[in-house]
């Protein structure tokens, strides 16, 4: 049985979402791909995402950086300007004390209101999760009520929103990490000079190995800190079964005397994934059905794998819903008090699931008579089983060239077929 995609991350200039930006894009996803998709988060007249070619100690690699149009900040007075150093250059940000535009709930809805696919949308909600718990837990406040600084500055949710756009486009199922470079010094934010590692980016590290190179620059990022503590098993060297394929270079934004760039390995992972898994299920027969939306939505960021309910009559012939979540058993807690605190259930049942057998999954686009229109090709034992085009995509063509969806379904899938065939 072939293996799953993967990455490697080798940081020893550390990491930060534009690095990782970069990298992903000398990796192979196109530009134009990355911004089209990151236009459907409806902020796209704040920034402007600027691609370029960098030579870091010789070492060529490519450069993503967000920049405003200060013009159209107007969204986020009053606001006042900020100076945060991230590697080593200071960035001037707008920033607001308005509640609605920083929680993570403002960041949930700029996300979930957006025509991305669900895939991506959990991954960057699974992102900014965990730099809420990480905020939360420094400033003693719930993660829904943290109000983001830099982290939740316009960059950084096109930093983290891309690079679950580029996961995505490149099938990546498991991501690995090495010794994580923090850097050094002190870094100025909005609550004054701060030891590197930044508080938040201490948090989300934890799990990790790290070390500090004496150079005087914050080098791992709160966001670039997210990215590895949400999607990353720790790795000392590529694994034994990880087999690179391509490599790519991010470059950070600063001159060192190391060459700052984050290097990602792109490649094929044949070796076992350990993985115990459970499903939470319980009966609910007096909540309000509005709710469950919101609860699927915290639930797949938590680490859920799939959440589910079914129509059941319980007593007295009362009608209910039996709602089930199947998850690891590494975020069976983290899930679990979500259910109790957002639903009315007062017990659960803990069902642990014996094996689960997963077709390998790539994305793969295929041209139509009407545009572009990416395509899920999943196989198993060496053979395709399933080709399924992207809903969104198809939607977005539909609408656009006035005609019936399924046509472009239709199409997608019949091209995609006689491109594998």
């Amino acid at each position: 049985m072939s293996g799953m995609k993967a990455l490697y991350l080798d940081c020893p200039s550390g990491i930060s979402g534009n690095m990782f930006l970069g990298a992903c894009i000398q990796l192979g996803v196109p530009e134009k791909y990355l911004r089209q998709e990151l236009d459907k988060l409806n902020i796209s007249k704040e920034y402007v995402l600027e691609v370029s070619d960098a030579v870091k100690n010789g070492i060529g690699a490519a450069y993503a950086n967000v920049v405003f149009y200060h013009d159209n900040i107007h969204a986020f007075e009053p606001k006042e300007t900020i100076k945060h150093e991230e590697n080593g250059i200071h960035h001037h940000h707008h920033h607001e004390h308005s509640h609605e535009h920083r929680t993570m709930t403002h960041i949930r809805h700029i996300i979930e209101d957006s025509t991305l696919s669900d895939g991506v949308k959990n991954t960057a909600l699974k992102i900014f999760q965990v730099i809420a718990e990480a905020e939360g837990k420094v400033h003693r406040k719930p993660a829904e009520e943290v109000h983001f600084h830099e982290v939740g500055a316009i960059d950084s949710i096109v930093d983290i929103v891309g690079c679950a756009i580029c996961l995505d486009y490149l099938g990546v199922e498991k991501v690995f990490v090495g010794r994580i470079n923090v850097g050094s010094g002190f870094v100025k934010c909005a609550h004054g000079l701060m030891p590197v590692p930044a508080p938040a980016t201490a948090e989300l590290l934890q799990n990790f190995k790290t070390y500090s190179y004496e150079i005087g620059r914050e080098l791992t990022t709160p966001t670039g800190a997210a990215i590895v503590c949400a999607l990353a098993e720790f790795s000392a060297n590529l694994p034994e079964d990880f087999t690179s394929e391509k490599i790519g270079y991010g470059a950070g934004s600063h001159d060192l005397p190391i060459p700052n760039v984050l290097r990602v390995y792109l490649g094929e992972y044949s070796g076992q994934v350990e993985r115990r898994l459970v499903k939470l299920e319980t009966n609910i027969d007096d909540m309000n059905p509005q709710i469950y939306g919101w609860l699927y939505e915290k639930l797949f960021a938590a680490g859920a794998l799939d959440v589910w309910t079914q129509n059941i009559y319980m007593k007295k012939n009362r009608p209910a819903q039996m709602l089930s979540v199947l998850v690891d058993i590494e975020h069976e807690a983290d899930c679990a008090k979500i259910i109790f605190e957002e639903t009315t259930t007062i017990g659960l049942r803990v069902i642990e699931v014996a094996r689960r057998i997963e077709a390998t999954r790539k994305m793969a686009k295929v041209e139509t008579s009407y545009g572009e229109v990416q395509c899920k090709v999943s196989a198993y034992d060496g053979k395709i089983v399933s080709i399924t085009p992207e809903y969104e995509d198809c939607k977005k063509l539909a609408a656009e060239k006035n005609v019936p969806l399924k046509l472009i379904w239709q199409e997608a899938l019949a091209n995609q077929q006689a491109r594998l065939s």
